[in-house]
């Protein structure tokens, strides 16, 4: 059967968006003003320690659910409500089209048909869910329909995480969806708001960058390269003998000692620009494109002193950091410069605490 309420479900009251990486948990709370424009109300990180969670799976439950209670205590939230989400390589995605016009039901039984196709485990094994996209460009008549399916143990242990911390999963998405949702009000922001304007963005997590391309809403490629920031934690160690917790936190808090930029620094730093090159070239030998307009940086490590420089040089694209809380009325609970230090960490969370205003 379709899980009701897995990947695709829908919530306009108070929602907390958690964002649960391999180095920290994010969390995000937005609301509206009476005109009705988007406000922060709230954003908050807590660091998990390396090898907690692993490709994506929960390998420390204990640990890990009590920093999620420690995030939302700091946060000062009271929502128990919220949206969590999965790795894109935890979740089976397909898109097929449907004739227009069938009956919510009639819709659920052709998907659940079409996705034993697709699928290479049994439909008990699975959350399944899928959403109508809207009508289809090629086949005038139908509907593009989104079919979205994990296995059934992974939603398990987000909705246990959320439990164990005294919280409700009711959304459990994508993380690559969420931080699109995120991403497209950004974009919508550049030239002429966005049109036919080809967007790579780029999420540079501690051992992982991942890819979307982005062009009108929609994907045109997607990889994920195994580099991140925890390169740059590994070089601070070997080049002062820090522990590796010692070199988290003094990167964290820009406390190192003064040939820093120019030793450490500035190395990494083009050696992450060489590398969203190659990334860049893998879409360009794979797909017809050979361009992109603009570049897109979030992540920890997005702000890093003179890499949007480097990138822009090195790839000839215009290239910014990502604030997913650009054009946003900021509430009074929020610490300003805080926020605005770690603002390209939310892109993720932030798209799921939007899924509230989806219906």
């Amino acid at each position: 059967m379709i899980s009701a309420g897995s990947l695709f479900s829908r919530q306009s009251a108070p929602l907390l968006g958690i964002d649960i990486s391999s180095s920290s948990v994010k969390l995000v709370e937005l609301g509206r003003d009476k005109a009705g424009a988007l406000v922060l109300e709230r954003c908050a990180i807590e660091p998990l320690e390396r090898g907690w969670i692993t490709d994506g799976n929960v390998e420390k439950f204990d640990d890990v659910a009590d920093a999620l209670r420690r995030l939302v205590k700091k946060s000062g939230a009271r929502t128990k409500n919220v949206a969590l989400a999965l790795p894109p390589s935890a979740v089976i995605t397909k898109k097929i089209t449907l004739p227009a016009g069938m009956t919510d039901q009639e819709l659920e039984v052709q998907v659940e048909s079409e996705a034993n196709q697709y699928i290479p485990f049994s439909l008990d094994e699975v959350s399944l869910d899928f959403c109508v996209i809207g009508p289809s460009k090629n086949a005038p008549g139908d509907v593009d329909v989104l079919i979205a399916a994990s296995r059934r143990e992974k939603v398990q242990d987000m909705q246990g995480l959320a439990e164990a911390a005294g919280l409700k999963a009711v959304i459990v998405d994508i993380e690559s969806h969420a931080s699109r949702l995120a991403a497209s009000r950004l974009i919508a922001a550049l030239p002429n708001q966005g049109v036919d304007t080809m967007v790579a963005l780029f999420e540079v997590g501690a051992l992982t960058t991942s890819m979307q391309v982005i062009r009108n809403d929609e994907v045109l490629y997607d990889r994920d390269q195994a580099f991140g920031g925890a390169q740059l934690t590994q070089l601070i160690v070997r080049q002062y003998g820090f522990s590796a917790e010692e070199a988290e936190s003094k990167k964290r808090s820009g406390d190192l000692p003064e040939d820093y930029m120019s030793t450490v620094l500035r190395p990494f730093v083009e050696i992450m620009a060489q590398e969203i090159g190659r990334t860049l070239q893998f879409f360009y030998t794979s797909t017809p494109h050979n361009r992109v307009d603009h570049i897109l940086l979030a992540g920890g490590s997005a702000p890093l002193l003179g890499l949007t420089d480097a990138v822009t040089q090195s790839l000839g694209a215009a290239c910014s950091v990502v604030n997913p809380f650009d054009g946003m009325e900021i509430g009074s609970a929020v610490r300003m410069k805080k926020m605005a230090r770690e603002a390209p960490s939310y892109l993720t969370s932030c798209g799921l605490a939007m899924r509230r205003f989806y219906q």
